[in-house]
């Protein structure tokens, strides 16, 4: 047996597949983690308020609720991570799971060791906390320790990718980062394709403009992004 990134971590998988469920579950607690099932959206959203696991794996095709709706529902107050789990194979279809909030996706079929690699990489990932300093920029105050982002004294709500990618752009003001780059230094461990970070960015933009915090995202013709103070 393995030691995985967050011993005892809690683990909701959420497929109406219940053979799909099962081998998800046995490898999962094989490496170590707790697992609880949900068949439905419904029941999957109301696991993540009584039970508040510590990583949602995540069907599209779901009875009552659908992965999508599932996904926007949690991603308005909530920063459970989450991997997307689905048949589903279009780029569209990834990049709008990735948009609306999903931390990775796994195309079906999978191989139930590399779920259970991605579960521990995206733990890893929200876990991380390369500075013990908090980062404080313009109105913004990123606390790696906490995890937790604040614009003018007031909490801003973060996908996992969100975050990293600003801790990294915060670290690097003023500085122009290419698309590769930032997929290299924050979503390093999904196989996310560049046109992923435009998703990221462009979401984080308008969390950013929303909450008067101070920066700005602007865009690079021909590089990428760069973090500026308004």
């Amino acid at each position: 047996m393995t030691t995985p990134t967050a011993p005892g971590a809690l683990i909701l998988v959420v497929e109406d597949d219940r053979d799909i469920s099962q081998i998800l579950i046995a490898y999962l607690e094989q490496a170590g983690f707790r697992t609880v099932t949900a068949f439905d959206g419904d029941t999957a959203l109301a696991h993540v308020g009584m039970l508040k696991p510590d990583l949602m794996l995540l069907d599209l095709k779901l009875p009552k609720r659908d992965g999508f709706s599932v996904l926007s529902t949690l991603r308005v107050d909530n920063r459970l991570p989450v991997i997307v789990i689905s048949a589903l194979a279009d780029d569209l279809d990834k990049l709008s799971a990735l948009r609306i909030g999903a931390d990775d996706y796994v195309t079906k079929p999978f191989n139930p060791k590399e779920v259970v690699a991605r579960v521990e990489a995206v733990l890893r990932r929200s876990q991380a906390a390369p500075s013990a300093d908090a980062l404080r920029v313009g109105g913004l105050t990123l606390d790696p320790a906490a995890h937790q982002v604040t614009a003018r004294g007031q909490p801003l709500d973060l996908t996992l990718s969100e975050f990293r990618l600003l801790a990294h752009l915060l670290r690097r003001t003023g500085q122009a980062h290419s698309r590769a780059s930032l997929l290299d230094a924050c979503l390093e461990e999904s196989e996310a394709l560049e046109r992923t970070v435009d998703s990221h960015i462009s979401h984080l933009r308008r969390k950013l403009q929303q909450a008067d915090a101070g920066v700005q995202l602007t865009t690079v013709r021909g590089v990428g992004y760069r973090l500026d103070v308004t």
